[in-house]
């Protein structure tokens, strides 16, 4: 038997004696064979040099990486489902890193892998963990009465400018995933029309995003006018909001509490088991099924005619499935025009979005 049959990693195309020189130079992003029964995926995933384990966002506990012999390659091979794009880093004692052999990173510490049959993310560079972001110059310094705190809220033009898109997170679509240049790309190919991105970052997202009215309050009264005085062009009118998890939830609830503010909302696996105190409990997702929301639309029965909302969740958050399947019947039955969809992730902005993208474009018709 031949060195590339004895060893496991052959089968994923790499070549030569694990740890040598020859191996190293052919390692690149995780590489993926289908699984014997059942479907899905086995993926190696490899790293040099000391002991260390593989942590997933949100979709898997982490995997403990094995040392071929006395080398300094360790390794792991994991089972993954049909359709998966997920983050990973590698956790050496308390610290993370990127993988070094995969060229598509987010943010200093994370990296993306996906499995084949997850759908294309055109638009999304890839960009490695030590690529520098570019940052919008365009920004307002926004000193909240409401919310208490300053913070930089940094606007994009793309395509020029139009309808603004309030980027909940906004911090996030910074430094971890490129939105900017993203919807660049997408206007410029005519898949949206030219929008103003308006990077909205957070200081307490469980206070800021729960069911509260502070937030859009201060939205209203205080940044939006802080944006139409900063001289890029901003249409106001034709607002989208766009936010993810417990942003999502916060989109959601703008559109029942302020209707005229908010009637275009691109919202992707929002958190829709919030309750109050749900988030410190044991169970935070236990609770009644569509939590807050569901209730509130059960109850009061709003006309949600004007409404024009997208959901979105990762098909493998299984305990979010319920919750937001509920919320998006009821949004219906009261008279939203809704669009429903499922992305190829568990609780993960790597496999939402290209949904994000997709949505506001629905959002604004």
């Amino acid at each position: 038997m031949t060195v590339e049959q004895e060893h496991p990693f052959a089968a994923f195309g790499l070549p030569g004696e694990p740890g040598s020189e020859v191996f190293w130079a052919s390692a690149g992003s995780p590489a993926s064979v289908p699984a014997d029964g059942g479907g899905g995926w086995v993926t190696l995933f490899l790293w040099r040099g000391s002991a260390a384990r593989i942590g997933f966002e949100s979709w898997s506990p982490d995997v403990p990486l094995r040392r071929w012999g006395d080398t300094d390659c360790w390794y792991a091979e994991v089972r993954m489902p049909v359709r998966l794009r997920v983050t990973y880093r590698f956790l050496v004692g308390d610290t993370a890193y990127a993988d070094p052999f995969n060229p598509v990173g987010a943010g200093g510490d994370r990296s993306l892998a996906a499995t084949p049959d997850a759908p294309a993310q055109p638009h999304w560079p890839a960009l490695r963990a030590d690529d520098v972001l570019p940052v919008p110059p365009a920004r307002v310094r926004w000193a909240s009465k409401r919310l208490g705190g300053r913070r930089t809220v940094r606007i994009h033009p793309a395509g020029g400018g139009g309808p603004v898109v309030l980027l909940l997170d906004g911090d996030d679509w910074l430094y971890l995933h490129p939105a900017a240049t993203a919807f660049d790309s997408a206007v410029a190919s005519g898949e949206m029309p030219p929008v103003t991105l308006v990077f909205l970052p957070s200081k307490d997202r469980e206070a800021e995003f729960g069911c509260r009215p502070d937030l859009w309050e201060a939205v209203r009264d205080e940044l939006l006018p802080l944006v139409a005085q900063s001289g890029v062009p901003a249409d106001q009118d034709r607002l989208v909001v766009a936010g993810q998890s417990l942003g999502g939830l916060s989109a959601v609830y703008a559109a029942l509490e302020f209707p005229e503010l908010v009637s275009r909302v691109a919202c992707q696996s929002a958190s829709l088991w919030w309750t109050p105190g749900a988030v410190v409990s044991a169970d935070p997702l236990g609770g009644p099924v569509g939590g807050t929301v569901a209730a509130c639309l059960r109850e009061r029965r709003p006309d949600l005619s004007g409404l024009r909302i997208a959901f979105d969740v990762g098909e493998h958050e299984t305990r979010m499935l319920p919750h937001c399947a509920l919320v998006e019947t009821l949004t219906e039955r009261a008279g939203a025009t809704v669009r429903a969809s499922r992305s190829a992730s568990a609780h993960d902005r790597a496999g939402w979005r290209q949904a994000l993208l997709r949505d506001v474009a629905w959002a604004l018709g």
